[in-house]
């Protein structure tokens, strides 16, 4: 029978404070092997070691204890390993945003690089094949990607070619109140039917001061700023949502830096195109 070990060793031992000991054992992740009735003195087994150091390492990780806790008590190895990859990929997804990030403020904060130029057009009402939805911020991502394929697929099943490259509208409320009406459509060369989520939509004419966002989407907020830049000293921005259109994007190219998107901003232009 191993030996035990009073709470004070065992944090020494396993190099993890007597408070996270308690918290760990009123969460049911790290229970004591004996507990006195009367003093409510813990003491720990020699055996329960090796557990506090994997789940200290996970902790490192920051891997919460809920996930901890379905790790300890997997069914076999397999469903073990299972969740350990899969906190593993969300690990590198951080590590991959916050090495762009520092590469987006590297370059900010380096010479500014020289910005696409702006330019004026007008276009046409336009049929489209579209998904509307109220998303968050936090939600915009991956409510967008699912859209997009969504609006792919349906087209694909229902035989109908795109009249030209997926674009996307985007109500002010969506950047000023972190939440807002937000649409992604297909133009089309008719009307399409009512297919789940997908619905005909026309996408009224416009006057547009458009910028070309080049590459990761990480630092589009440079795009962003030069373009409303242009508008305040060229023309006089419109109440209307922004648009872009997805020349190149994820359905294309993993490549981000081949990625091209064009940035629209509603205008009623008083000034030439620079």
């Amino acid at each position: 029978m191993p030996a035990t070990l009073s709470i004070g060793d065992f944090s020494r031992a396993t190099h993890l404070s007597i408070k996270t000991l308690r918290h760990y054992h009123d969460r049911g992740l790290l229970v004591p092997s004996e507990v006195d009735p009367d003093t409510g003195y813990r003491r720990y087994s020699t055996g329960q070691i090796p557990a506090a150091q994997v789940i200290r390492r996970f902790r490192d990780l920051d891997m919460p204890l809920e996930q901890i806790h379905a790790v300890l008590d997997a069914p076999d190895l397999r469903a073990r390993n299972r969740l350990v990859s899969a906190h593993l990929a969300r690990l590198e997804q951080d590590l991959a945003r916050t090495q762009g990030a520092v590469a987006s403020l590297r370059d900010l904060l380096a010479d500014p690089a020289e910005l696409a130029p702006v330019s004026h057009r007008r276009v046409a009402e336009a049929h489209t094949a579209a998904i509307t939805s109220v998303v968050s911020g936090a939600e915009l991502l991956p409510w967008f990607r699912g859209a997009l394929g969504e609006l792919s697929a349906t087209l694909q099943a229902s035989g109908i070619q795109p009249a030209g490259p997926a674009g996307g509208s985007y109500a002010t409320e969506l950047f000023a109140e972190e939440k807002g009406e937000a649409t992604v459509f297909v133009p089309t060369r008719t009307q399409v039917p009512l297919i789940g989520r997908v619905a005909p939509r026309t996408i009224p004419a416009a006057e547009l001061a458009v910028i070309e966002h080049r590459g990761s989407h990480q630092d589009v907020d440079r795009s962003y700023g030069a373009l409303a830049s242009y508008v305040a000293d060229h023309a006089l921005s419109v109440d209307g949502p922004v648009r872009e259109y997805y020349l190149v994007g994820l359905p294309d190219t993993p490549d981000e830096s081949a990625w091209r998107t064009e940035i629209c901003w509603p205008i009623f232009s008083t000034a030439p195109p620079a």
